[in-house]
């Protein structure tokens, strides 16, 4: 008998494929076109940074798995975000499958950045494929690339994507079914140490990235173009400043003049549903419920969604567009004054949707002081939460009149001036935090600017309904429940015999509100005011619906949310109402938002500085702004 030779068991697990590129490279569009509605997100162990991971099955019938890495400009990691993308490629990071192969997704418009990036992956040697991505837009700006050629001097395939497209994936999933199995024998094949990165010095890697260049790309002649004629102006030292501020007031005077037909049909809608439902059912615990627990509050926050999407569209828009990485530029010169980077400016804009996304942004920056500063000051940014409370107001104490020759909405003025203080502040503090932490010299701005293009309505049409969605989600879930518990602490144990106030007075709420009276009383806050500021802590939206319910329930007949701005204009003074408008540019961040920074700082004594310092900026606010606006005669 001859000898047996021994048998290789064969590996049956599904292969992980690695997207990997720069930030704003089209890498997670691409993960979407590959996987479509196949995918799972959740954050790494231990950090929030998200983690999204997809499969999908090739022509040939191959399945794969695909991991979405955080972008990075190299595996020298400089950020969080950069030192995931680098621990999970060098198979480093503890309970991550290391990847089996690597796709590197590159800009086709900006090869200079991007290709440092795939030298470094390609010595740690795992088997590759190059993703040029958004060809069609390097063809319009007369960028010629010889996929050939490129393919010779990288040593690996190069295949051309549109991942915007219908079909802009199929040359990647032909080249992934002419790759050998990834997983073969005994595994996967192993990355090399990530010594073998820095081994090199980034001066060589750069002249052979210049190198590859000169022989597999080029230019056209006139290399200007439409975006470096349009940034002429708008990155203008003089002209572009005005343009971003002018676009801010267009922003906002927006918000009330295109969203006023709109809010009046919801709020005819819910004052209709209140009025049917109201008769319908006779006196009774039920009916208050629903007529001044439900509707009153959750009808009172529903009316402002139009605002908060025409404010959306607005900055999807500007995104979409490649506007806003040009005003993180404009205002870098200012943020620098201040001790921040221009790369602050993102983490503050996401900021005006929500501070949590805001605060989970700023990994994004390199230098640790300024990463933990653009955290503590991105809650003073105006999120879209403050927006009911700030309209509201608005709309009961200031006329609705246009001024300057109709060319400007006073309303809209309100709104333009609140939204500044907010900036303004975040400033200040930011350059008060800097001095006591030591102020370092400014590092200048260095983002990649994308050219510009007309937004894609799928993408702004898939932003709105997003937004739309966790606004909707809110007001059925959060606030809802709160309001229906508010309504319980508002209405027991009812009023005693021969009571001369309404009956929430003698309520639950109304015990608590009377004692929190006696500390914000200084700054005009009557105790309706103080009921409402408890659940604001949950969400700053459920203030407006607290107020809802409490004024509806303080009423003696049925007046329902859409009543709600005569009723505080009535009930409040002028100071009362400008020194809540104070309150609110400065007011301490809901819980979840705490919650965050400490899980980013590492340190709940960060999210007990930031709730002090801002509870401390708000009623110092509100008492100067009541005293002063008492002392005019307001």
């Amino acid at each position: 008998m001859g000898a047996v030779e021994p048998q290789v068991q064969a590996v049956t697990r599904t292969p992980l494929i690695a997207l990997l590129g720069n930030p704003n490279c089209g890498k997670t569009a691409l993960f979407n076109r590959l996987t479509g509605a196949r995918q799972k997100v959740a954050n790494y162990a231990g950090v929030t940074i998200e983690r999204k991971e997809g499969s999908f099955t090739s022509p040939m019938g191959r399945a794969y798995k695909v991991l979405d890495l955080p972008g990075a400009y190299s595996l020298s990691a400089t950020t969080p975000d950069e030192a995931i993308t680098r621990d999970v490629v060098g198979g480093l990071r503890a309970g991550e499958q290391a990847p089996d192969a690597i796709v590197c997704v590159v800009n086709a418009t900006n090869l200079r950045l991007n290709l440092r990036l795939v030298l470094e992956v390609k010595r740690l040697g795992l088997p590759m494929v190059l993703a040029l991505n958004m060809v069609d837009v390097a063809n319009k700006r007369g960028i010629k690339i010889d996929s050939a050629r490129l393919a010779q001097e990288l040593g690996m395939p190069v295949v051309e994507t549109v991942a915007v497209q219908s079909g802009g994936e199929v040359a990647l999933l032909k080249a992934l079914d002419l790759m050998p199995d990834p997983v073969r024998g005994s595994g996967a094949v192993k990355a090399a140490p990530l010594a073998a990165i820095d081994a090199v010095p980034v001066e060589e890697t750069q002249r052979e990235v210049r190198r590859i260049l000169d022989a597999a790309v080029s230019f056209a002649n006139d290399t200007g173009n439409l975006s470096e004629k349009i940034d002429d102006v708008v990155l203008h030292p003089l002209a572009g400043p005005v343009i971003l501020a002018a676009l801010m007031f267009l922003v906002f005077q927006a918000v009330f003049s295109w969203a006023a037909l709109p809010m009046e049909m919801i709020s005819g809608g819910v004052e209709a549903i209140g009025a049917w439902v109201g008769g319908m059912m006779g006196e009774g615990v039920l009916r208050s419920l629903l007529v001044e627990g439900i509707l009153g509050g959750v009808g009172s926050v529903l009316v402002f969604l139009p605002q908060i999407l025409i404010l959306f569209f607005f900055i999807l828009v500007l995104e979409d567009c490649g506007y806003l990485p040009r005003a993180a530029f404009l205002l870098d010169r200012i943020m620098g004054g201040v001790g921040l980077s221009g790369r602050a400016f993102i983490p503050l804009l996401s900021s005006f949707a929500c501070a949590i996304p805001g605060v989970m942004a700023a990994r994004t920056i390199q230098n640790p002081r300024d990463r933990l500063v653009t955290i503590m000051i991105a809650p003073l940014m105006t999120c879209s939460a403050r927006l009911p409370v700030y309209a509201l107001i608005i709309a009961a104490f200031i006329p609705n009149r246009d001024v300057a020759d109709g060319w400007i909405n006073l309303q809209g003025l309100v709104l333009f001036i609140l939204y500044f203080a907010g900036i303004f502040s975040a400033m200040a503090v930011a350059w008060v935090i800097k001095r006591f932490m030591g102020a370092n010299s400014h590092q200048p701005l260095m983002l990649e600017l994308p050219s510009y293009h007309w937004p894609h309505l799928r993408n702004l049409a898939m932003g709105l309904w997003e937004r739309a969605k966790i606004f909707l989600v809110r007001v059925g879930t959060v606030i809802l429940a709160l309001m229906v518990l508010l309504w319980f602490l508002s209405s027991f144990p009812g009023a005693p015999e021969g009571a001369t106030h309404p009956p929430i007075y003698y309520s639950i709420a109304g015990m608590l509100g009377r004692a929190l009276a006696v500390v914000f009383e200084p700054i005009g806050f009557g105790w309706q005011i103080c009921i409402a500021l408890v659940p604001g802590m949950a969400a700053r939206e459920v203030a407006v619906g607290a107020l809802g319910t409490v004024y509806a329930l303080s009423q003696t007949g049925d007046e329902l949310a859409t009543t709600l701005a005569p009723l505080i204009s009535q009930s409040w003074s002028m100071p009362t109402a400008l020194s809540l408008l104070a309150w609110y540019v400065f007011a301490p961040q809901c819980i979840a938002t705490l919650s965050v920074v400490r899980r980013e700082t590492g340190s709940a004594r960060y999210a007990f500085i930031m709730a002090g310092y801002m509870f401390a900026l708000a009623y110092t606010a509100s008492f100067i702004t009541y005293r002063v606006a008492i002392a005019m005669g307001a």
